[in-house]
């Protein structure tokens, strides 16, 4: 059997056996639907979210916040580690206090930031692009200054322009390590916009989530969660397969990631 086969069929197999595991406890344990939902009761919440489009509105608002979060928030890091990995003195003046931003829970400041930005779309935004900035900051940072020296002596041998160097070589050589801050930005991007909701919104998964709380709807709470995953394994999905094009030099990192 090939390893693309398998490596769809045993996640399937893994599946059906978790879902039989949770009928069987509900059954055996005589477990009340308000503590844990049934999957026949999950996969009804998600037909009706889904099928008869109430989710639908929640879904895009979560998934525009995150995307536009995620894009400002790695775009930013990549080019604030690019600079301070180039300038000892950028270092100096800003590395501080991009730790001591860091060290602040950010939801402790998701109060601070709704007042600011406001209950809607840009609140999400900031929460989502501060959340998932640091990890791909470090890995640029790291990425670039573990650049092969053998090959920045035979630039400088060369009279290679600084920019040159930068372009074409240490950014080639951080590229695995910023391709791996992307996938874990994935997923600290998701937790941002839902943190965001829970604390001040009117639509999204997260604040779905939350609404279902006021009914003890566990089967709409897991239908949530299930969405959540969902974005979560596409856009890592996607960002491994653009690691494995792009960064084709790095194909057995990428590869191992992925697996």
């Amino acid at each position: 059997m090939s390893d693309r086969v398998t490596s769809i069929l045993y996640p399937l197999l893994t599946l059906a056996l978790l879902l039989l595991v949770w009928q069987l406890s509900i059954d055996l344990l005589k477990v009340p639907d308000y503590i844990l939902p049934r999957p026949l009761a999950v996969l009804h919440a998600l037909k009706v979210g889904y099928i008869d489009g109430q989710f639908w509105p929640h879904f895009f608002f979560t998934l525009r916040s995150t995307v536009t979060g995620y894009v400002i928030g790695c775009g930013a890091a990549v080019i604030v580690g690019a600079i301070l990995a180039e300038s000892r003195t950028f270092e100096k003046f800003v590395y501080p206090y991009i730790i001591g931003l860091q060290s602040m829970p950010k939801v402790a400041l998701a109060p601070l930031i709704t007042v600011w930005f406001g209950y809607g779309f840009g609140s999400k935004v900031v929460m989502v692009a501060l959340i998932c900035f640091f990890p791909l900051f470090v890995n640029t940072v790291v990425g670039i200054r573990q650049t092969n020296p053998a090959l920045l002596n035979m630039m400088r041998a060369f009279s290679a322009p600084t920019l040159y160097t930068f372009f074409r070589v240490k950014l080639f050589a951080a590229a695995g390590h910023i391709f791996a801050g992307l996938q874990i930005s994935i997923v600290l991007s998701l937790i941002g916009a839902v943190v965001g909701e829970f604390v001040a919104s009117s639509e999204g998964i997260g604040w779905l989530i939350q609404a279902s709380l006021a009914n003890f709807n566990t089967a709409q709470m897991f239908a949530g969660l299930i969405s959540l995953i969902f974005i979560g394994v596409v856009g890592t999905r996607i960002v491994q397969f653009l690691h494995h094009r792009l960064v084709f030099w790095d194909r057995g990192i990428a590869n191992t990631a992925a697996a």
